[in-house]
């Protein structure tokens, strides 16, 4: 799922979210909001059906796939407390999209790639795995190589990060500084009757 090379739009609007946000994808997205297919389908979905959706839109919205997200589940399903929440907190810890949601590029498919490639450090580490959970301290920052930093100013300059209140960003310096975890209202992941359909995620990965 991390290297998903299809069609984007169809994906937003077969699952009704922004889940893919480069601009192209935006604008056909906004062209054409009924679901892909010659036929409408007004019909609800199913409860499993329902479930699977939005086990979807996690996957496509973080980039991850089923071995990932089963493996996310796992670590938190035998812990007390909101599973639904705990999995989503995970999610936004994710290196990939802490650099997405601090400012250092405009999707996650970017931070994702330029993490692999190398491009980010944590605490002076160089880091190429975008599931990297940052902590409370972990500093993110660009390799000092002038490439690099020309290629993320500029894209700092066009992104729209966003402002959380467990993660600063310096656009300066080009670094960003965990502050803290995620709460609830940090989650970013857009999706209708949010509770309810996390819920029924869990129940789904719970089988």
């Amino acid at each position: 799922m991390g290297r998903y090379a299809g069609p984007k739009a169809r994906v937003n609007r077969r699952l009704g979210a922004l889940l893919y946000e480069n601009s192209g994808v935006s604008r056909a997205t906004e062209r054409r909001e009924a679901p892909p297919g010659m036929h409408a389908r007004s019909k609800r979905p199913s409860n499993y059906g329902a479930a699977l959706q939005a086990k979807q839109k996690i996957k496509h919205y973080y980039g991850l796939g089923e071995r990932q997200l089963r493996r996310t589940f796992d670590t938190v399903r035998h812990k007390g407390g909101d599973i639904g929440l705990m999995l989503l907190q995970l999610c936004e810890r994710r290196l990939d999209n802490v650099v997405r949601r601090a400012g250092f590029t405009k999707t996650r498919p970017q931070s994702r790639q330029g993490i692999t490639h190398g491009h980010f450090q944590v605490n002076g580490v160089k880091v190429t795995k975008p599931s990297y959970l940052v902590r409370p301290g972990d500093v993110i920052t660009v390799r000092n190589r002038e490439n690099l930093l020309m290629l993320y100013r500029g894209l700092s300059d066009q992104s729209q990060g966003e402002r959380l209140d467990w993660v600063t960003f310096d656009t300066d310096t080009l670094r960003a500084t965990v502050q803290g975890t995620p709460g609830e209202s940090d989650i970013s992941l857009p999706m209708d009757a949010e509770r309810k359909s996390i819920n029924m995620v869990v129940e789904f990965l719970s089988r």
